[in-house]
Protein backbone atom coordinates (compact mmCIF):
# COMPACT_ATOMS: atom_id res chain seq x y z
CA UNK A 1 0.00 0.00 0.00
CA UNK A 2 1.49 3.44 -0.94
CA UNK A 3 0.26 6.80 0.37
CA UNK A 4 -2.07 9.16 -0.54
CA UNK A 5 -1.82 11.04 -3.99
CA UNK A 6 -2.84 14.47 -4.97
CA UNK A 7 -3.83 17.63 -3.37
CA UNK A 8 -6.52 17.50 0.76
CA UNK A 9 -7.48 20.50 1.27
CA UNK A 10 -7.46 21.48 4.73
CA UNK A 11 -8.20 25.50 5.23
CA UNK A 12 -8.71 28.32 3.46
CA UNK A 13 -8.57 31.78 4.14
CA UNK A 14 -11.28 33.47 2.28
CA UNK A 15 -10.80 36.92 4.79
CA UNK A 16 -7.23 37.54 3.01
CA UNK A 17 -8.44 38.04 -0.20
CA UNK A 18 -11.20 40.27 1.08
CA UNK A 19 -8.67 42.44 2.93
CA UNK A 20 -5.83 42.39 0.40
CA UNK A 21 -4.58 41.95 -3.03
CA UNK A 22 -2.76 38.53 -3.41
CA UNK A 23 -0.11 39.50 -6.00
CA UNK A 24 2.37 35.92 -5.93
CA UNK A 25 1.86 32.99 -4.63
CA UNK A 26 4.21 30.28 -3.06
CA UNK A 27 4.23 26.96 -2.08
CA UNK A 28 6.00 26.11 1.33
CA UNK A 29 5.82 22.72 3.48
CA UNK A 30 5.56 23.76 7.14
CA UNK A 31 7.97 21.99 10.54
CA UNK A 32 4.96 20.62 12.28
CA UNK A 33 4.75 17.77 15.59
CA UNK A 34 2.72 14.82 15.35
CA UNK A 35 0.03 16.17 17.08
CA UNK A 36 -0.51 19.20 14.92
CA UNK A 37 -0.60 16.59 12.13
CA UNK A 38 -3.27 14.66 13.59
CA UNK A 39 -5.40 18.05 14.48
CA UNK A 40 -4.70 18.85 10.77
CA UNK A 41 -6.14 15.77 9.25
CA UNK A 42 -9.27 16.57 11.44
CA UNK A 43 -9.55 19.88 9.82
CA UNK A 44 -8.81 21.48 13.50
CA UNK A 45 -7.07 24.70 12.18
CA UNK A 46 -7.90 28.47 11.78
CA UNK A 47 -5.62 30.51 9.42
CA UNK A 48 -7.57 34.25 10.01
CA UNK A 49 -5.79 37.18 10.91
CA UNK A 50 -2.47 34.52 10.37
CA UNK A 51 0.46 36.00 8.63
CA UNK A 52 4.52 34.58 8.07
CA UNK A 53 7.58 36.96 8.90
CA UNK A 54 11.19 36.71 8.30
CA UNK A 55 13.18 36.32 11.33
CA UNK A 56 17.06 35.96 10.81
CA UNK A 57 16.68 34.60 7.15
CA UNK A 58 14.05 31.93 8.12
CA UNK A 59 10.47 32.53 7.05
CA UNK A 60 7.80 31.89 10.00
CA UNK A 61 4.07 31.21 10.18
CA UNK A 62 2.49 33.31 13.09
CA UNK A 63 -0.80 33.23 14.32
CA UNK A 64 -2.07 29.91 12.80
CA UNK A 65 -4.32 28.29 15.48
CA UNK A 66 -4.22 24.03 15.23
CA UNK A 67 -6.43 22.99 18.13
CA UNK A 68 -5.02 20.20 20.45
CA UNK A 69 -4.88 17.11 19.41
CA UNK A 70 -7.62 15.04 21.54
CA UNK A 71 -6.47 11.81 22.22
CA UNK A 72 -3.27 14.06 22.59
CA UNK A 73 -1.07 13.73 26.13
CA UNK A 74 0.81 16.41 28.13
CA UNK A 75 3.43 17.16 25.67
CA UNK A 76 0.64 18.31 23.41
CA UNK A 77 1.53 20.89 21.46
CA UNK A 78 0.66 24.61 22.31
CA UNK A 79 -1.81 26.05 19.34
CA UNK A 80 -0.91 29.48 18.61
CA UNK A 81 2.83 28.20 18.61
CA UNK A 82 5.05 30.12 15.21
CA UNK A 83 5.68 27.45 12.73
CA UNK A 84 8.89 27.34 10.61
CA UNK A 85 8.17 27.56 6.38
CA UNK A 86 10.30 25.53 4.67
CA UNK A 87 11.21 27.38 1.55
CA UNK A 88 14.41 27.68 -0.48
CA UNK A 89 16.86 30.40 0.72
CA UNK A 90 16.59 32.64 -3.08
CA UNK A 91 12.43 31.80 -2.21
CA UNK A 92 12.97 33.78 0.86
CA UNK A 93 15.31 36.74 0.18
CA UNK A 94 12.87 37.70 -2.48
CA UNK A 95 9.86 37.65 -0.40
CA UNK A 96 12.22 39.39 2.07
CA UNK A 97 13.17 42.11 -0.22
CA UNK A 98 9.46 42.40 -1.31
CA UNK A 99 8.54 43.10 2.25
CA UNK A 100 10.91 45.60 3.01
CA UNK A 101 11.21 47.62 -0.14
CA UNK A 102 7.50 48.03 -1.11
CA UNK A 103 5.64 47.45 2.20
CA UNK A 104 4.07 43.85 1.44
CA UNK A 105 2.59 41.54 3.71
CA UNK A 106 2.75 37.52 3.26
CA UNK A 107 -0.64 36.08 4.20
CA UNK A 108 -1.39 32.70 3.83
CA UNK A 109 -4.30 31.58 1.67
CA UNK A 110 -4.47 27.75 1.76
CA UNK A 111 -3.75 24.98 3.77
CA UNK A 112 -3.32 21.39 2.51
CA UNK A 113 -1.52 18.08 1.63
CA UNK A 114 0.05 17.12 -0.99
CA UNK A 115 1.16 13.27 -1.65
CA UNK A 116 0.76 13.43 2.53
CA UNK A 117 2.79 16.16 3.29
CA UNK A 118 1.16 19.70 4.63
CA UNK A 119 1.51 22.71 3.01
CA UNK A 120 0.72 26.13 3.16
CA UNK A 121 0.23 28.66 0.28
CA UNK A 122 1.46 31.90 1.31
CA UNK A 123 0.83 35.39 -0.98
CA UNK A 124 2.61 38.35 -1.11
CA UNK A 125 -0.28 40.64 -0.38
CA UNK A 126 -0.69 44.49 -0.79
CA UNK A 127 -3.59 46.07 1.19
CA UNK A 128 -6.95 46.85 0.02
CA UNK A 129 -8.74 49.81 0.77
CA UNK A 130 -12.18 50.73 2.18
CA UNK A 131 -13.16 51.66 -1.32
CA UNK A 132 -11.89 48.83 -2.83
CA UNK A 133 -13.21 46.46 -0.99
CA UNK A 134 -16.64 48.14 -1.32
CA UNK A 135 -16.00 47.58 -5.03
CA UNK A 136 -15.40 44.08 -4.94
CA UNK A 137 -18.40 43.29 -2.94
CA UNK A 138 -20.71 45.47 -5.43
CA UNK A 139 -18.54 43.03 -8.09
CA UNK A 140 -20.34 40.20 -6.07
CA UNK A 141 -23.77 41.17 -5.54
CA UNK A 142 -24.07 42.55 -9.15
CA UNK A 143 -22.71 38.88 -10.25
CA UNK A 144 -25.17 37.10 -7.70
CA UNK A 145 -27.94 39.15 -9.01
CA UNK A 146 -27.24 38.20 -13.07
CA UNK A 147 -26.92 34.22 -12.01
CA UNK A 148 -30.51 34.80 -10.34
CA UNK A 149 -32.06 36.52 -13.37
CA UNK A 150 -30.63 33.70 -15.39
CA UNK A 151 -31.90 31.16 -13.21
CA UNK A 152 -35.44 32.50 -13.36
CA UNK A 153 -35.50 32.94 -16.67
CA UNK A 154 -34.37 29.46 -17.71
CA UNK A 155 -36.56 27.22 -14.98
Amino acid sequence: MGREQGIKPIASNRKAFHDFFIEETFEAGIALVGTEVKSLRAGRVALRDSYAEVRGGELFLVGVHISPYEQGTVWNHDPLRDRKLLLHHREIDRIASRVNERGYAVVPTKLYFKDGRAKVEIGLARGKKLYDKRADIAKRDMRRDVERELKERRG
